[in-house]
């Protein structure tokens, strides 16, 4: 009888070390790095200040375009994010992806022209990031604040409806627009599924303004030159998987 009872107690202090263990291999915590991939969709709130011609054949000018202004439209990408977790709470994050194709659009008086032109959009942040709960939790909210840089790139005027009435037949426009620093708000969670796997989704407040300059010539060589200030308030929502290691 004394021999099954330590059989027993042994047995049972088996199952608990065992389970130590295994609750502690699957724990997010200090030391470890993750990987994720996902997708990223942005929903802007935009508004802009009225096109405001500045230059004319070279010559200084300030002729306000009333009424006139600009908005970005929607856009979705492939996101990816590596973290690693410097104590069981707080994680180093960087997020990045493929730069989206952000359409502009004309607002107020330009309504009627829809999409104006685009860009590639480049907004890479760095993060630190809270993990509520404990390490070893299935379920882990999170919160983060941090920075972000922003830039364009192949910004064109795709309109040519609107490069002809602006600037008149034969006319041609280019387009770009000012990088800049911005803050990052995030919030989310993480649902740990096996050892290695999990699957999140987060929301990502990045407020940005940018500088953007219009420059149209028309058929005989004469340069005009509008600028404005585009603010784009994103929500952007990224769902993913990640794999720790």
């Amino acid at each position: 009888m004394k021999r099954w009872r330590c059989v027993r107690v042994m047995g049972l202090g088996g199952a608990l070390l065992v389970g130590a263990v295994s609750n502690g291999a699957y724990a997010q915590s200090a030391g470890d790095n993750v990987l994720s991939l996902g997708w990223a969709h942005g929903t802007p709130q935009t508004g802009s200040d009225p096109l405001r011609v500045t230059s004319i054949g070279g010559m200084p000018v300030n002729e306000v375009q009333p009424g006139s202004g600009l908005g970005a439209r929607s856009a979705d990408t492939v996101g990816f994010m590596f973290e690693h977790y410097f104590t069981d709470h707080i994680g180093l994050a960087v997020l990045g992806g493929f730069p989206a194709k952000t359409e502009v659009e004309g607002r107020g008086t330009l309504n009627n022209y829809g999409v104006l032109g685009d860009a590639r959009t480049w907004a890479p942040e760095l993060t630190v990031r809270y993990h509520f709960g404990e390490s070893t939790d299935h379920f882990r909210p999170f919160v983060g604040v941090g920075v972000n840089y922003t830039w364009f790139t192949n910004a064109r005027v795709t309109n040519s409806t609107f490069i002809t009435q602006s600037f008149g037949p034969g006319s041609s426009a280019t387009a770009s627009a000012s990088s800049s620093w911005n803050p990052v708000f995030q919030a989310g969670f993480d649902y740990r599924i096996s050892k290695h796997w999990s699957a999140g989704a987060s929301l990502i407040y990045v407020p940005t303004d940018t500088n953007v300059t219009l420059t149209g010539r028309t058929a005989n060589g004469t340069v005009v030159v509008s600028q404005t200030k585009l603010r784009i308030r994103p929500l952007m929502t990224f769902l993913n998987v990640s794999y720790k290691f």
